[in-house]
């Protein structure tokens, strides 16, 4: 039977990314984002709820997020959830679930550079890495299919 893993987060940093490297050199990057709930209670109250997301990105991802984000940044994140645990020092198992994003896409706006979406996607074996974006105002993305393609593929 197929399973599935899929995240797609839309929040603000809670804190500006923490970047350090494994032993071979690779980027790891780590920060939080928090997505907020709300809704009319049944007496008319405004209700709401934050949630924290603990996100882990590597490689060009973890390079781009430490160059573009900062705390109060939003952002968009798709990835999987995976939880790893560890043992302290006293022998307690703790665990801790992370989403490991595998496409990013800042969603601030920059009133100065005429900004637009920024969309990078992590390398898979399947297809070849893509550049860098040369500012966080240059989008990677796909545009998806062309109007005509899409009024010839009506069938009626």
């Amino acid at each position: 039977m197929a399973s599935l893993n899929k995240v797609m987060l839309i929040g603000n940093l809670g804190r500006d990314p923490e970047i350090r490297y494994t032993q071979s050199g690779s980027a790891v990057a780590n920060f939080s984002i928090a997505t907020t709930d709300r809704w009319t209670d049944k007496n008319g109250q405004l209700q709401e709820r934050t949630e924290w997301h603990n996100i882990v990105l590597f490689d060009r991802l973890a390079d781009l997020a430490q160059s573009y984000l900062k705390k109060g940044s939003q952002v968009f994140i798709e990835g999987k959830l995976q939880t790893r645990n560890w043992d302290d020092q006293q022998g307690v198992k703790h665990y801790r679930t992370e989403v490991v994003g595998n496409i990013m896409q800042f969603l601030d706006r920059r009133p100065t550079q005429g900004a637009s979406e920024t969309e990078a996607q992590a390398p898979t074996p399947s297809s070849p890495p893509a550049q860098a974006p040369a500012s966080a105002t240059e989008a990677v993305s796909d545009p998806g299919p062309s109007e005509e393609y899409i009024k010839d593929d009506i069938p009626f």
